[in-house]
């Protein structure tokens, strides 16, 4: 499946978000992105219970943009959402869950509570995902390139000065110009993303 794009200038993003100016006439196709599930065979040996330490995730901030249950794309300076496709849920929720899955599977020193967990965390996680789109740098006709970009900051308990941050980015260009393509390409690109945000997230807390 070829696709659509319902375009909308960039200035007008500014002030009203992205919306499609197609009327609605099929079911629209949904499609996932994230790691696979936590009951996967976790990644690399298990750590020392003495040099684990616990992390709390921040309430996530994203692109506003991007963080709905629409597909992002950018050509030159266009913003638009793919028509006829969405996410299962909200960009920004599925992040979440693959960020969780991330620190689930790698055995790491670093554990990410659980929301509500009454356990006392030694670090604060803030993730800001400033971008998530895929972009027609070759024309709309071209595969897009997948980009992903996420601003992170580790800050000890008792603290606020004692904060520890790095970008992380990702490009992956997809397979074709479909919806499957683009999906799997995001897929990914927040797969890279994450798995060098938990490796960072341990050695700066262990350190």
């Amino acid at each position: 499946m070829k696709v659509r794009i319902a375009a909308t200038a960039m200035a007008a993003l500014c002030l009203s978000g992205c919306i499609s100016l197609l009327p609605k006439t099929k079911p629209a196709q949904l499609y996932r992105f994230g790691l696979p599930s936590a009951t996967s065979t976790p990644e690399g040996p298990t750590p020392d219970a003495r040099g684990q330490f616990a992390v709390r995730a921040a309430s996530l901030t994203f692109e506003r943009a991007a963080a709905s249950d629409r597909i992002l794309t950018v050509d030159g300076d266009q913003a638009a959402f793919i028509a006829g496709s969405r996410w299962v849920t909200s960009a920004s929720s599925l992040f979440e869950a693959a960020m969780t899955t991330a620190f689930d599977r790698h055995r790491g020193p670093a554990r990410l509570l659980a929301p509500g967990e009454p356990s006392g965390a030694d670090y604060t996680l803030k993730v800001d995902v400033r971008t998530f789109e895929a972009r027609y740098n070759h024309g709309p006709a071209a595969a897009p390139t997948v980009v992903v970009e996420a601003y992170a900051a580790l800050i000890r308990r008792g603290d606020m000065t004692d904060d520890r941050h790095r970008l992380f980015m990702a490009e992956t260009p997809a397979s074709s110009n479909s919806l499957r393509g683009i999906a799997a390409a995001f897929s990914q690109s927040v797969a890279k993303v994450l798995g060098e945000l938990v490796v960072w997230v341990d050695a700066k807390g262990a350190g």
